[in-house]
């Protein structure tokens, strides 16, 4: 049996490094359907700050996110705004099969590598594909499991553990969990201050003082305003579980 590598696998180069392709929805497409989305597709670099305006108003276009972090909000008609949800790779954006948007804010808030393609073209793929479907109804349970996680965070838990619960959501996301068990981790926060405190319904002041005294209890360690190591993941976890840790 031959191996196959870049120069004779049907595997379109496009997607041949690309972590949405072993772990997102495109895993569950076949050589042959992965060839004719990468013929459509684009990948593009989204700067820090950028709105998604053609994801966000449902405008033909789909994507999956490659690197870096997307934040959805609302906006209220006194001009308030409330960060509801982070997504991260490989998560898919777009809404399938829908006519409206969601009236959701769609921006990046660090820079983002994404991979786009039509809006068409993706809900083709899905029809002939229920493995995809499957995926993309995964994702929407995932994301649904992960807004009444947060519902009981903003509403029961204390400063402290949900700004633990907050660190811990960054850190999964960028380390699997199951590859970092108790091992030592750096995090870099994508959101600033302001922003953190308003996804958690925090002052700024607040956040500021749990992160002071997460770092005096040896939680974590503050390398400068944006990275963070967590010596203990375990005990991190225990934190934003609300277990008790003295």
């Amino acid at each position: 049996m031959t191996r196959k590598d870049i120069h004779n696998s049907e595997t379109p180069i496009l997607c041949l490094s690309c972590e949405a392709r072993h772990k997102g929805i495109c895993s569950t497409l076949s050589e042959e359907q992965l060839l004719f989305l990468a013929k459509h597709a684009s990948k593009t670099v989204v700067h820090e700050k950028a709105a998604l305006k053609a994801i966000e108003n449902n405008e033909g276009q789909y994507a999956n996110i490659l690197s870096g972090v997307v934040k959805l909000s609302k906006l209220m008609s006194d001009g308030r705004y409330q960060i509801v949800g982070l997504q991260f790779a490989p998560d898919f954006l777009g809404r399938p099969f829908s006519e409206r948007d969601s009236n959701t804010m769609v921006e990046a808030c660090t820079e983002v590598r994404l991979c786009t393609f039509p809006k068409q073209i993706i809900e083709n793929i899905i029809s002939n594909s229920p493995e995809m479907e499957r995926r993309l109804h995964q994702q929407t349970l995932k994301e649904l499991d992960e807004a009444r996680e947060w519902m009981l965070t903003l509403a029961k838990k204390t400063a402290q553990e949900k700004l633990a619960s907050f660190l811990l959501l960054i850190a999964i996301n960028h380390n699997p969990e199951e590859q970092i068990a108790d091992a030592k981790i750096q995090i870099t926060l994508p959101l600033k201050r302001a922003d953190i405190a308003d996804f958690l319904g925090l002052t700024i002041e607040t956040v500021s003082r749990q992160l002071t005294n997460l770092r005096k209890k040896g939680i974590i360690e503050l390398i400068d305003r944006k990275t963070i190591l967590v010596p203990s993941f375990n005990t991190l976890k225990a934190i934003a579980s609300a277990n008790d840790f003295t």
